[in-house]
């Protein structure tokens, strides 16, 4: 425990990913091999101490990972690799043990066991006495370490073995901080522990570890405190803020906080918490700036849509959509932000809609590189409230607030124009869907016709067939995502509905938007800005 309950500035804090272990076990969340191997870079690049790959021998995609990363298709330059696993079996011996020898086969030079840690567990999960269980963790531990690996024990259901049974809790943490473990981590298994209680057992176990009298005689640091904490009672980050506060040096989490039921300790909102809070070195100087590039990317490569509420690197985290809020940041920007978005890599958003004044328009504008006169920009808020009052969002719609402003400047896209466009659908051989586009490209007037899936798909296929050969650039745009929601469900089938579509080129993405009780006109509507809007980027270079 430190001396006033905190730690001193510039204290160094081990960061622990488990993304590619315990983060792979959220539900619905799926890595291949290639996804491990790319986040682990991500990871790398971040600049965590040690990144938990797997369990070797659990299946064939830990194996195929260990044995590609080891060999250098994994090129790490900050980051160390750790391999996961048990203690030996009861009753059984280290030296034979199959889960030991993976663990050594792996080729990490860094391995962590779990070892249960509750008496409750030891006897009722386990099926062994409280005294094999001392014995599992010690003798594995001595093992791994006599082969030359550095070992760190996961204590799993320590906070509720704390509670049950103290001495038996001291007794495990001896016994691995005897065999020569580095690291005695204290894991919330079931997430239920609560700040007070966390502040109150790492308190007590950061000390006695302290004064543990121990054969340091050939060299070895005293074995370091950490923690592993789930969010099953919302407090994960809390949780572990707390633990480091008395004493523990080593954290475990995964990014975007993903894991099995609630989830895992988040890591982005720990490590900005330490660093730009605290004060405390967690990462290597000048990564933090990287915290939400490394967040979202991962959260593209495991196919899990980032939270835009998520702190820090949310794209909501610095949006200011109140009009008292805009001006007083167009004054002071930290008026309204508690930490600079720019320290974790992120940015300050002005979110426009119907309670956007003036300014905030003028902001946005600014960015576009548009200059907008007071009675433009007043034009412009008039049409964003009636817009918005018939089920226009645009605080979601990036892309087609954009066009508005654009347009309020007085620019028209001078691509192509619309006559008109048609949707037919028949029941032949199935259900076929084809649309019809009458466009003009100069003085050229273009009929295409084109089947889909779907209307939405007929009428971007047609769109595509008829403008493309004009505008090669189209390929590259694509619609990434298609979204609809019934504004008036009372008006049942004859409702007014919204719809979103998300679209990238590949190295931006921008979201467009339609509204109106014909779903196949909102969805032409914001299809149309998309096309639009990525020409007009394409353009820009």
């Amino acid at each position: 425990m430190f001396a006033d309950g905190a730690p001193p500035a510039g204290t160094a804090i081990e960061v622990f990913d488990t993304t590619l272990r315990d983060g792979s076990q959220r539900e619905g969340l799926s890595l291949t091999v290639e996804d491990k191997l790319r986040i682990a870079e991500q990871l790398d690049h971040l600049g965590v101490a040690f990144i938990e790959g797997g369990w070797p021998g659990a299946n064939p995609k830990d194996d195929e990972f260990f044995t590609r990363a080891v060999a250098g298709e994994l090129d790490l330059r900050t980051s160390s690799l750790v391999a996961f696993g048990s203690t030996r079996r009861a009753n059984g011996h280290a030296e034979t043990d199959p889960t030991l020898g993976r663990l050594l086969a792996s080729g990490t030079g860094v391995v962590c066991i779990v070892a249960k840690s509750a008496p409750y567990h030891v006897t009722e999960t386990l099926l062994t006495s409280l005294d094999e269980a001392v014995h599992m963790v010690e003798d594995s531990v001595r093992f791994l370490a006599a082969q030359g690996r550095r070992v760190f024990v996961d204590l799993e259901h320590f906070f509720d073995g704390w509670k049950e049974d103290r001495a038996f809790s001291r007794r495990m943490l001896e016994a691995a901080a005897r065999a020569g473990a580095e690291v005695l981590v204290l894991c919330d298994t079931n997430g239920g522990s609560l700040p007070h209680e966390v502040s109150a057992a790492v308190a007590e176990v950061a000390a006695w570890v302290g004064r543990l009298d121990l054969d340091l005689s050939d060299g070895r640091e005293r074995p370091r405190v950490g923690v592993h904490f789930h969010n099953d009672s919302g407090v994960a980050v809390a949780n572990t803020i707390e633990a480091v506060r008395q004493g523990a040096t080593h954290v475990q989490g995964c990014i975007n906080g993903y894991g099995e039921r609630t989830g895992n300790a988040n890591l982005t909102t720990i490590i900005a918490d330490l660093e730009l809070k605290l004060g405390l070195a967690v990462l290597p100087p000048g990564r933090l700036e990287r915290l939400t590039a490394v967040s979202h990317h991962i959260a593209e490569l495991v196919n899990v849509a980032p939270d835009p509420q998520a702190p820090f690197v949310g794209s909501s985290a610095v949006a200011h959509k109140a009009g008292l809020h805009v001006s007083a940041i167009a004054r002071r920007p930290d008026a309204y932000e508690h930490v600079a978005p720019d320290a974790v890599g992120n940015g300050t958003r002005f979110v426009v809609s119907e309670l956007s004044g003036k300014s905030t328009l003028q902001m946005k504008a600014a960015e576009l590189g548009l200059d907008l006169d007071s009675q433009a920009l007043t034009d412009v808020l008039e049409e964003l409230k009636r817009l918005e009052h018939r089920g226009y969002h645009f605080e979601v719609a990036d892309g087609s607030l954009e066009l508005l402003l654009r347009s309020a400047a007085g620019w028209k896209q001078p691509w192509f124009t619309v006559e008109s466009f048609r949707v037919t659908t028949d029941e032949r051989d199935g259900v076929v869907t084809e649309a019809t586009i009458r466009v003009h490209v100069g003085d050229e007037r273009i009929l295409a016709v084109a089947e889909g899936n779907g209307p939405v798909n007929a009428l971007d296929a047609a769109l595509r067939k008829a403008v493309g050969s004009a505008y090669p650039e189209l390929s590259r745009i694509r619609l990434t995502d298609y979204r609809v929601r019934v504004l008036d469900t009372a008006s049942g089938t004859g409702a007014v509905t919204r719809v979103l579509i998300d679209s990238t080129d590949g190295d931006r993405t921008w979201s467009t938007i339609g509204v109106s009780d014909n779903i196949i006109e909102a969805s032409w509507q914001a299809l149309l800005d998309s096309i639009v809007l990525g020409l007009l980027y394409a353009r820009q270079g």
